[in-house]
This record gives C-alpha cells, sequence and structure tokens, in this order.
C-alpha cells in the first residue's frame, strides 16, 4: 500500500484536508486537538558558480543555515546520490521535534529510522506529471519522446512514477526503478480534456508529501490552467512545507499566457526548481537533460528545528561561509509553514503495514 499521510493546513476560518483526493473546507471544531510534529526538516540545495556549473565536493561546515535568522546545525548530509551520514547525534537536536523518542519494537527512535532509511533509499523519488489536456494535441509524440528520453537516462538508483493530467489525474505507474515498465506507461498514456494542472500537481504533491529523501516533481505543460478550483498559491506552499522541488517544463506556448508563466517561474523558483520554456523538441530534451543533472549534483542537508514560537511560515536561508564559495549561488526552498495534524486521526499507512507513526518531514 503507498503511503499516506493525513495533513490539515489551517486557511481562514476553515480546515484544508490534504488526502488523495481535492481539497476541502471543514468546519472548525471549538478546541481542536492538534499537535505540531517537526522532526526532521530537509533542504535539497544547488550551489551553481557564475557560469551555471555546478560545485561539487562542499563539506557541511561550508553551510549556514538559519530558521527565521536562528542559526540551525546540521544533523544529516548528503551530496547526489552518495550515501549520506550523519553530523551530529539525535541528542544534539533542537528542542521542536515533538514525538522523537516514541519507543518502537526494535527500541529506535523515529529520528534513527529515519536515518537509517536514507541509508538504505539512495537516489531521489522522482514524479514525472505529463499534460495530456486538449493543449498537447500537436505536442503529443514529441512530448511523449521527450518523456521517455529522460526515463532512458535516469540510470541511477532514482525512483521515477508516471503521472499524467487533463480534467483529471491518471497514476501511470507508481514510484518503481524498472524503466521498461515506466516507458509503457508513457507510450500508453492518451490525449483528454480541459487542463486541472493546479488540481492535480496538488494531488501529486500529496503522494510526495509523506515520502523520506529527494523528492521532486517534473511537470511537462503545453498550456494554462483552464479547469482547476485549486490556486497556484496552495500548491506552491504544500510542496514548500513538505519539502517536494517542482521543475516545470513547458513550450513557448505557454508564454503567450503571461499570468501562466509568471506561476510556473514562481512555483519552482520558490520549491527550489526551475522552469523551462522549450522553443521545440530539441529543447524540450535539453530541459530534462538539466532537471537530471540537477538532481545529481544537489546536496541534501537536514536539521532538527530548534526552539521557535512561530507556529505558522517559518524562513529558511542557506549562506556559503568558506570566504572562497561566497560567490556561488544557492538555490533552495526559501521556507515552510509547521502542518499541524489532528492527535487522534492522524494515522500513516506505510508500504509494509499500518499503524500510527509520529514520523513527520518538512
Amino acid at each position: 500500500m503507498a503511503s499516506r499521510i493525513l495533513f490539515t493546513v489551517g486557511v481562514g476560518s476553515g480546515i484544508v484536508l490534504l488526502m488523495g483526493g481535492a481539497p476541502q473546507l471543514v468546519p472548525q471544531r471549538d478546541s481542536p486537538q492538534i499537535h505540531v510534529n517537526v522532526v526532521l526538516v530537509q533542504l535539497n540545495i544547488a550551489v551553481i558558480d557564475r557560469k551555471g556549473h555546478y560545485i561539487s565536493g562542499l563539506r557541511p561546515q561550508d553551510f549556514a543555515i538559519y530558521e527565521d535568522n536562528i542559526p540551525e546545525k546540521i544533523a544529516w548530509f548528503e551530496e547526489g546520490d552518495e550515501t549520506g551520514r550523519k553530523i551530529i547525534d539525535v541528542a544534539g537536536r533542537g528542542g521542536d521535534a515533538g514525538g522523537s523518542k516514541s519507543d518502537t519494537p526494535d527500541g529506535e527512535t523515529t529520528e534513527e529510522r529515519a536515518q537509517t532509511a536514507a541509508e538504505e533509499m539512495p537516489g531521489a523519488n522522482v514524479f514525472v506529471l505529463f499534460d495530456t489536456s486538449n493543449y498537447m494535441y500537436r505536442q503529443f509524440v514529441f512530448a511523449q519522446d521527450a518523456i521517455a528520453g529522460f526515463v532512458r537516462s535516469m540510470n541511477g538508483p532514482d525512483r521515477i512514477a508516471f503521472y499524467s493530467y487533463s480534467r483529471d489525474l491518471t497514476r501511470g505507474t507508481t514510484l518503481t526503478g524498472d524503466r521498461a515498465q515506466m516507458l509503457r506507461a508513457v507510450r500508453s498514456s492518451v490525449a483528454g480534456d480541459n487542463a486541472a494542472l493546479y488540481n492535480c500537481l496538488l494531488m501529486t504533491v500529496q503522494d510526495a508529501a509523506p515520502l523520506r529523501g529527494r523528492k521532486a516533481i517534473v511537470v511537462f505543460s503545453n498550456g494554462p490552467d483552464n479547469a482547476s478550483s485549486v490556486p497556484p498559491e496552495d500548491v506552491e506552499e504544500l510542496a514548500q512545507s513538505t519539502g517536494t522541488i517542482i521543475y516545470i517544463i513547458s513550450t513557448e506556448h505557454a508564454q503567450t499566457d503571461p499570468v501562466s508563466a509568471a506561476v510556473f517561474e514562481r512555483m519552482s523558483k520558490a520549491t527550489g526548481g526551475k522552469a523551462y520554456f522549450a522553443r521545440n523538441w530539441e529543447e524540450e530534451g535539453q530541459a530534462f537533460g538539466s532537471i537530471r543533472d540537477d538532481l545529481a549534483h544537489l546536496y541534501t542537508l537536514s536539521y532538527y528545528p530548534k526552539p521557535n514560537p512561530n507556529r505558522g511560515w517559518r524562513r529558511i536561508t542557506v549562506r556559503l561561509v568558506n570566504p572562497k564559495s561566497r560567490k556561488y549561488r544557492v538555490r533552495t526552498r526559501d521556507g515552510y509553514r509547521l502542518l499541524q495534524q489532528p492527535r487522534e486521526t492522524t494515522e500513516a499507512v506505510s508500504e509494509h503495514g499500518t499503524g500510527s507513526d509520529p514520523l513527520q518531514h518538512q
């Protein structure tokens, strides 16, 4: 059974329930039992020089992380697909890691299980979200070819899922390392109806949210959204708060709609990703290649947040402290919102069974 966690995010006078379907507003109770459970905050960071080249070989001490201007200590460090390593012991974590000492049958804390999972599951979890709406009729086969080339080029330990969307979301294949299965799913996709991009992207972020380790969504869109009920700001904030990178590849057709082009740029940048506007099929392939290289060069840093009274949006700042590296550019998400969970309804369902589990990655 695929991983699933119930998230609740307060908006206005109600609560948005973020599950496997579209968000729904439900009334707030007079005295809800709410607790916040932040175990690890994970950042995926690209470091680039002035010419656009990736910088490799940096060490944990080269990075300084601040959350609301509070300096944080790096607990976990990983470069690319290399095996990550623990920098500080669990005892050195900050004070916001609620539930971190929950007992497990084998005596491990949830932090230790998270670190073990990171060691056992190298590579990234990548969701490809393909626009099969009526915007795509003239580009359909070329887009399939570009996606197929991207799948073939992912030769490492990365796991890929293929989703497609028009008015509804179709999960062609869940996360897998089987490239042949992925290619069959790509080739079997068919053109559909109007484009509900933001509805379907929100559901894809929800699928990615409970996963540990690096996670990214690669969207191929040929035009603006004309059928969603969800605003792009909701998608952007949930992706930021769950550490999900969004890359968007669009054709030049999307640039004829300045609003959509601006949203694509903003959403990808806010989550630590990039937006590409391809003029032809060759540039589409180049964009996929750029995303593949980006994923391979990311630094993954995690930290236990120190005590912080802010229960809303927390701003993250990452700096390079070595004088020689200060000229480089850092790209990552710029913050997150604490995800609150009702105590009596929080349930995690893993691929190996079901049961309550307080582990949550931000």
